[in-house]
């Protein structure tokens, strides 16, 4: 099915004789692979990049760059672990590290199909330290080298790296009950990466552990097999019970946890647990359900429990890992929206109750902490200062002084720094700039460029131009828009457009940079306008405007979209009666809560992977927003198109995977239902993948067929 869209203007024009127009093969081209991020040695003069499998190290002082090891010879040496009965539903944000260098910057620990080893940096000799039927998974170096712990299945074992024996630290692990291995939700809503972590002074690990006993099961299941296979999956949905979390205190060389008395710990989320720089205790961030009280704790030491810091949010707490426990003092370095932009503040912990001292201010957002140098008193940070669609890095002393930009050029500036802070990796691009990697000293001056762009798919393929568009609604509120024209464009024609959507908290759409060959771009060479707005919810532009969601989903939203609509229209090319529009997941969400209630307005629209009941979501993130589905019941009702079935007019087509392990099958499945108790007519496309995404083969046939129905419901 490889739809022709005469319908849509693809004949309109001959201008493509220089450059070819985007098609779907360039749109599902698998990109060249360029490095991985880049991994700092503590000293910060070297950092490791892997390359497919090969492992370098690049020499700051020297700017210049060696292979270390080809990593297939890892692979090859390793004992593949024989493939599970069913499906492992672990979560997209669990995140092992597998290259870690050691303290000392003499060796690396390497992580490979379920194996590990040990890279010596100067000879590029290695050993591999297990070799076993069961999978070694996130491993962790001690601080002091000499041993390394990791978990197999559900329970955590340390190894001695001199002799290889390895001892059991926790016993008992079950799927259900999962020493120092996260559940579902925490990566997923909290991102929280992993669940253990060694003291500096690698005498103790505390790690989390998860009772899963009481979290509902959902029943997946692979039937795509001869005979079906049962897949299970523990996910807590709004208003149900969630996991029961534990911290537990065990001695490297083995022996009982201790478990930690954390406050008020019943209902509670563990949202950060860190060592102080000292060793001497933990510091642990505690989140009520609901997430709008946050409380860090110091415990684990000889005192009781100590709280360091509170804050309170007549909303939500968007609670991130953009803090430091300084070292040299008793500080702790934060971001907090205090109450609206997210700022960098200063916190005396040895004073609780003492007031947060900012260190940035204004109408703009501090979006990442990226190094901080205690001996100059310097903070790196990125920031959205010079436009909220853009994104730079800053730097600025302790007192907020000294403020200086040190990326330049417009766009988006993704920057990896050492903890010495002396140097850092700057990934640029724009709208207009495909992505280029430099390497700059600590000031920002340019030491040497990495990569440069690769423009060979814009040299291809003719990538229309992406417009950003500023406009004030009806209330004055200031909006950002993208706005790509259709190819051969004529301002006198009326043309058929697509709103695209995501519209959700956490999320921002409209940015300067890189977007290449995408399917926006695919569709707007058949002749349509892609319009694209971040209504008040998304984030961005601060905490005030993206809680305009609180206890009700998608009523502001829609009125902003439709808002953007309206000044779509007020250009004179797009034709009114054949808007549509078009989201994944929370945009899946909007695409029909917009179809649902403003048909005057979308005439189509393509739901995918949509979240059609919140009751049916997981219940960090519905909980945060929507509070207690048993507290709000008319919020929830509300904010679920489910219950809107009947108030649909337009064209439809809705998609999701069958083995979804974030919005479940059921929301499809509800949806499907209630459209058809209503006697509403609607299409479907369904992929059986065990994913949030459809990827791979399927996608292409997912895009043709969305493809398709544009043509047939968007055409004159």
């Amino acid at each position: 099915m490889r739809p022709i869209l005469v319908g849509l203007g693809l004949l309109a024009g001959g201008l493509w004789a220089q450059k070819k127009p985007v098609s779907l093969e360039a749109v599902t081209a698998t990109p060249a692979r360029g490095p991985a991020a880049p991994v700092w040695s503590p000293d910060s003069k070297r950092f490791l990049t892997v390359t497919g499998t090969q492992l370098s190290l690049y020499d700051v002082a020297a700017k210049s760059q060696r292979d270390l090891l080809d990593l297939k010879k890892l692979d090859d040496a390793a004992s593949t672990p024989p493939p599970s009965a069913a499906f492992a539903w672990e979560n997209r944000g669990v995140a092992e590290q597998p290259v870690q260098w050691s303290a000392d910057g003499t060796q690396v620990l390497l992580a490979r199909q379920g194996e590990v080893f040990l890279l010596d940096v100067a000879s590029g000799a290695h050993r591999q330290l297990t070799k076993t039927k069961e999978a070694e998974r996130d491993p962790k170096l001690a601080p002091n080298a000499k041993s390394v712990a990791f978990r197999v299945a559900h329970d955590l074992y340390v190894m001695d790296v001199a002799s290889g024996k390895t001892k059991p630290l926790t016993k008992g692990g079950t799927s259900d009950v999962r020493n120092a291995e996260l559940d579902w939700v925490y990566p997923e809503e909290l991102a929280v990466p992993t669940a253990y972590w060694w003291s500096p002074d690698s005498r103790r690990i505390a790690y989390l552990q998860f009772d899963q006993t009481n979290v509902p099961i959902y029943p997946h299941g692979d039937v795509t097999q001869v005979r079906p296979v049962s897949e299970p999956q523990r996910y807590a949905q709004a208003g149900t019970e969630n996991a029961k979390v534990r911290l537990g205190l065990v001695a490297a060389g083995g022996g009982a946890t201790k478990w930690v008395d954390l406050p008020e710990l019943e209902g509670r989320l563990i949202a950060r647990v860190d060592w102080l720089p000292d060793s001497s205790a933990l510091a642990v961030a505690l989140l009520n359900r609901v997430q709008n009280e946050l409380r860090w704790v110091r415990v684990g030491g000889r005192s009781a429990a100590v709280t360091l810091y509170e804050q309170k949010d007549p909303a939500w707490i968007n609670f991130t890992s953009d803090y430091r426990f300084l070292s040299k003092s008793t500080r702790l370095l934060m971001t907090a929206e205090r109450p609206d932009f997210r700022h960098l503040y200063l916190v005396d912990i040895a004073q609780p109750g003492a007031a947060p001292k900012a260190v940035t201010q204004g109408k703009w957002e501090v979006t990442a902490l990226n190094c901080v140098d205690e001996a100059g008193e310097w903070i790196y940070y990125t920031t959205s200062e010079t436009s909220p669609l853009e994104r730079h890095l800053y730097r600025v002393k302790f007192d907020g002084s000294a403020k200086q930009q040190l990326t330049q050029g417009r766009g988006t500036h993704n920057a990896s720094m050492p903890a010495g802070c002396g140097a850092f990796v700057d990934s640029h691009s724009s709208l207009v700039d495909p992505p280029r990697r430099s390497l700059h000293d600590g000031a920002g001056a340019v030491l040497a460029v990495l990569s440069e762009r690769d423009t060979k798919v814009a040299s291809e393929y003719e990538i229309l131009p992406t417009e950003l568009v500023r406009f004030r609604g009806a209330d004055g509120a200031e909006f950002h828009a993208r706005l790509i024209k259709p190819a051969g464009f004529d301002p006198a024609k009326k043309y058929p457009a697509i709103v695209q959507v995501y519209g959700g908290p956490h999320a921002q759409s409209v940015r300067d940079m890189w977007k290449g060959a995408d399917f926006d771009q695919y569709l707007a060479h058949r002749g349509v306008v892609i319009w694209q707005v971040d209504n008040r919810g998304s984030a961005g532009r601060g905490h005030l405007w993206e809680s305009k969601l609180y206890r009700r989903f998608g009523k502001q939203e829609l009125e902003d979209q439709v808002e953007g609509v309206k000044h779509l229209l007020s250009l004179g090319f797009v034709d009114p009666a054949r808007v549509g529009i078009n989201g994944w997941s929370y945009g899946g969400f909007m695409t029909l809560y917009g179809l649902f209630n403003a048909p005057q307005t979308f005439a189509a629209g393509i739901a995918g992977a949509a979240v059609t009941d919140w009751r049916n979501y997981d219940t960090i993130y519905t909980e945060r927003y929507l509070g207690l589905p048993q507290q709000n019941e008319d919020g929830y009702k509300a904010s679920s198109p489910v219950f809107q079935a009947g108030q649909l007019k337009g064209k439809l087509m809705l998609i999701h995977n069958f083995e979804d392990d974030n919005v479940l099958f059921q929301h499809a499945l509800r949806m499907s239902d209630a459209l058809q108790q209503a006697g509403r007519p609607f299409e479907f496309m369904l992929y059986p993948q065990k994913a949030h995404g459809v990827t791979g083969v399927a996608r292409r046939h997912m895009l043709e067929a969305q493809a398709s129905f544009w043509e047939r419901h968007l055409k004159p």
